[in-house]
């Protein structure tokens, strides 16, 4: 029964660590070609929220569209800054400005070709999204995607602000 305890105990802690980490140090580019670091990601302050998605996923598209119909309310109420990334490879990275541009997502798009930011968060699947505190430490994650989850993100980030 120790053991078991023990096991119990030890995946608390890691899942309360991983929670409250910081953004791993990666180096990818924006939609306009200029470099960034992960581990800078900020919003002055503020919390923001990281979303990975592709093209071709339609849950992704979805949830990215459902936001951006409450993101300038958002912003005016908390200030909130979305870092949207896609993880479409290289042969169809051509694809993701005309699609954030036809949607009108008024995101900051990031380009993750290889799914090096994705493999130091060891995200499985998508849509996944992390909620950030004003430090840039994740203090939720969330995978998947059903019709009025992005919700549950404003909630976390208005938590964040009291």
């Amino acid at each position: 029964m120790k053991h078991v305890e023990s096991v119990l105990i030890f995946l608390l802690l890691s899942i309360t660590t991983s929670i409250h980490a910081q953004l791993p140090k990666v180096t990818i580019k924006d939609i306009n070609g200029r470099v960034v670091c992960t581990d800078t990601l900020n919003n002055n302050g503020k919390p923001f929220i990281v979303d990975f998605f592709a093209t071709w996923c339609k849950p992704c598209n979805r949830e990215l569209d459902a936001i951006a119909e409450v993101y300038e309310d958002w912003q005016a109420e908390t200030g909130v800054k979305i870092f949207a990334v896609s993880i479409d490879q290289a042969q169809n990275i051509n694809k993701v400005k005309p699609l954030v541009d036809n949607h009108g997502w008024e995101y900051d798009v990031l380009l993750d070709p290889n799914s090096d930011f994705c493999k130091a968060l060891n995200i499985q699947s998508i849509p996944y999204v992390l909620v950030c505190d004003g430090n840039g430490r994740i203090v939720y994650k969330h995978n998947g995607y059903t019709d009025g989850a992005e919700a549950e993100l404003i909630e976390k980030v208005r938590e964040l602000l009291k």
